[in-house]
């Protein structure tokens, strides 16, 4: 009958629990002592917990970071970077995602933004928020095939759905008319229902000419900077050249 009932809760779906199950038939003696409702209450808890956790692994994994490890404890705050460590240890809530605010990093190649917006997907995931990292060069192209093959809305209303999206190398090549297009369709969809991480090189006071500096240009940026937290990341020696100082 014991076999019989396991059989049942894998065939329904049910693995954690009948794992568990398994272990307190193996171990009656332990279990002896707890009551129906405490024996039960500890199958239920291994269940919702291995769905939970593979909720998050899922999420993190759906949403492409360079580096799905990056977490938020790890920060360096070296002196010469001049983080906000009171911004990022407030973000750490995920609170500007349920307000639908926007974060803004800015810093030189291998300033450490990457990772800092990654940290913050990640936390995020693990808030059982959907998230979607991608470089804008690579979102533009996507918006271009979807165009050509006619899954256009299709792709825009995917990434509409995002809970959080982190757009890096923002602005790294000049946008042409189609992309500023797209970059408004996708901003204005996102704007006051989720939010949105930036990272870029350049700040923000050059941005409108990098979009063409018209009133499209005016438009994408009113869409993003007055609700967005914006964070200057300093530092003489790129965080790769540190790492590889250590490593040596």
């Amino acid at each position: 009958m014991k076999n019989e009932t396991i059989r049942k809760l894998k065939n329904m779906r049910l693995p954690a629990f009948a794992e568990a199950y398994q272990k307190q038939i193996e171990n009656e003696i332990e279990y002896q002592s707890l009551s129906f409702h405490e024996r039960l209450a500890l199958l239920a808890d291994a269940e919702y917990d291995s769905r939970h956790n593979n909720n998050i692994r899922r999420l993190i994994k759906n949403a492409k970071f360079v580096n799905s490890s990056a977490f938020l404890g790890n920060i360096e705050y070296l002196p010469d970077r001049h983080l906000n460590r009171d911004l990022l240890e407030s973000l750490a809530n995920n609170e500007y995602i349920r307000q639908s605010l926007n974060v803004i990093l800015i810093g030189a190649t291998g300033s450490g933004k990457t990772y800092i917006s990654n940290a913050l997907g990640v936390n995020a995931c693990q808030s059982g928020y959907k998230t979607r990292y991608i470089r804008l060069p690579e979102l533009f192209s996507e918006f271009e095939a979807a165009r050509v093959q006619g899954k256009y809305q299709q792709l825009m209303k995917q990434y509409q759905k995002y809970s959080l999206m982190i757009l890096d190398e923002f602005l790294l090549i000049p946008t042409s008319d189609s992309e500023q297009r797209d970059l408004l369709e996708l901003m204005e969809s996102r704007c006051g229902q989720s939010s949105t991480i930036i990272c870029s090189q350049f700040v923000p006071e050059g941005w409108h000419e990098r979009l063409g500096g018209s009133a499209l240009a005016d438009s994408i940026l009113d869409r993003i900077i007055p609700s967005a937290y914006t964070m200057i990341i300093d530092g003489d020696i790129s965080m790769r050249q540190r790492k590889r100082r250590i490593s040596e």
